[in-house]
């Protein structure tokens, strides 16, 4: 005899997409992404060791339009893997399981890691990092 129960095959079919959700995957996106950007980090770092002709090429990457674009996003995937971790150390804590808490936790990193990697830019162009 089978029991018939009304739960659904997969949980992930029925939830309600949430932005806490959607950061929960964001934030794993932006880790792989800090894998990518070690690389660049040590393109950079090799460079620098290897003399004024292999800096010239990886500067001339970084001065180009697509090459700022990298690097912006990734200043925004260190500092909302970041952020994100924080609010996740929150949570490990045993803090901000509301709802409300936890929507302005989300809310809060989203906003947050927009507005420190303008700033990190901003601070950034304004000290000569433009040239």
């Amino acid at each position: 005899m089978t029991v018939q129960t009304n739960r659904p095959l997969s949980p992930f079919l029925n939830y309600r997409r949430t932005l806490t959700m959607a950061l929960s995957f964001v934030h794993r996106v932006t880790g792989v992404a800090l894998y990518a950007g070690t690389l660049l980090m040590a393109w950079w770092l090799i460079a620098t060791a290897s003399g004024p002709a292999a800096y010239a090429n990886i500067h001339a990457f970084t001065s180009s339009w697509i090459g700022r674009l990298v690097l912006f996003g990734y200043t925004w995937a260190l500092v909302h893997h970041m952020l994100g971790g924080i609010r996740h150390f929150i949570w490990d804590l045993g803090y901000g399981f509301g709802p409300n808490e936890r929507e302005w936790l989300t809310r809060a990193t989203v906003i947050g890691s927009i507005t420190l990697t303008l700033v990190i830019w901003v601070i950034a162009y304004a000290a000569g990092g433009a040239r």
